[in-house]
């Protein structure tokens, strides 16, 4: 596994990163909870060592299986990264979507970040995780109902009380990370980030690669579809949010197989699956820090973790992004 520092700070983590959306069941049509935690230990295993989690991510059920698998392991060996900002159980801030729970009971999910809110939030949190710290504290999504000096100055507080290591954002443009910069110093910003999906190339990764801010890529294997898994006609389960995700329509999963088929050679002549060569690729990208790649099973985090350890020249990386330019 390789690590890298993420920021500015003293916190490594490891290039692959366990993103535990998936292990809260919630948008994914259910989760074994026993499988996602011992997809985590074996993960952890194999020199995974930062998951990133959130409250919304199952009501809180993604937060308690987080915690579940690191009992009993070194808590200084384990970098954890949750969330804030996304509430289901208070109408306040900007309306994001209607929704249901795991236990189907419509919820509507709010972009909420007020100070008694996130005072609120971490506690919970902590106690979800079973921990007494956070090592990183990201806003989940923007909220335009309260000012960024608030949500952020109430962070700072929590840094110096010791209950957050470092703080980070998500979904954030460079004028919002510049405006929370006054009142915190950031760590990172988590935005979503693959081969078919590289918008952040414009603006994002060039501030972060000048100001020294960690970009945590999520949906780099855009949520399974560049897994080479996915065929026309794609049923998916009750409650999975991708059954409407205009990534997989049939014309989207025909192309993007295209793509795939070109590549695929070079996957196998590395005794790779096409995900690992689209995880590695990822975080040899410029400014990308690290991958959060989810995995329902023991199999899939153990083949997740192995990508970091290929090896790509430059060749091979340019016949990739050529082969990209035409996609």
């Amino acid at each position: 596994m390789e690590y890298r520092k993420l920021g500015e700070t003293d916190l490594t983590v490891s290039a692959i990163t366990f993103g535990a959306w998936a292990a809260g069941g919630w948008m994914w049509g259910g989760n074994d909870t026993n499988e996602a935690i011992n997809a985590m230990r074996k993960a952890y295993d194999q020199g995974v060592t930062s998951i990133d989690t959130a409250p919304i991510y199952g009501q809180g059920k993604s937060e308690e299986v987080v915690g579940e698998a690191i009992k009993g392991l070194p808590r200084d060996k384990i970098q954890i990264l949750s969330k804030f900002g996304l509430r289901w159980d208070l109408a306040k801030g900007n309306f994001k979507f209607k929704s249901e729970d795991n236990d189907g009971n419509k919820i509507d999910i709010y972009q909420y970040a007020g100070r008694e809110s996130i005072k609120q939030e971490v506690e919970d949190s902590l106690k979800r995780l079973g921990t007494d710290y956070i090592d990183l504290y990201q806003i989940h999504w923007p909220d335009t109902t309260t000012p960024i000096q608030e949500t952020f100055e109430t962070v700072a507080k929590l840094i110096k009380e010791g209950k957050v290591r470092y703080a980070g954002v998500c979904n954030y443009d460079v004028a919002q990370m510049k405006e929370a910069e006054k009142y915190v110093k950031l760590a990172s910003n988590q935005v979503p980030f693959s081969m078919v999906d590289r918008d952040i190339e414009q603006e994002i990764v060039p501030y972060c690669i000048a100001n020294n801010k960690s970009i945590l890529a999520y949906s780099p294997l855009q949520r399974g579809l560049l897994t080479g898994k996915m065929k026309t006609g794609q049923q998916f389960g009750e409650g999975d949010h991708r059954a409407n995700n205009p990534f997989f329509t049939d014309d989207s999963i025909s192309k993007t197989n295209a793509f795939l088929e070109k590549i695929k050679p070079m996957a196998e002549e590395k005794g790779a699956s096409l995900a690992q060569l689209v995880l590695k690729w990822t975080i040899e990208r410029p400014g990308i820090t690290i991958a959060l790649a989810g995995a329902r099973n023991a199999k899939q985090s153990v083949q997740n973790a192995a990508a970091a350890d290929l090896s790509l020249t430059s060749e091979e990386i340019d016949f990739i992004n050529k082969e990209l330019k035409k996609y």
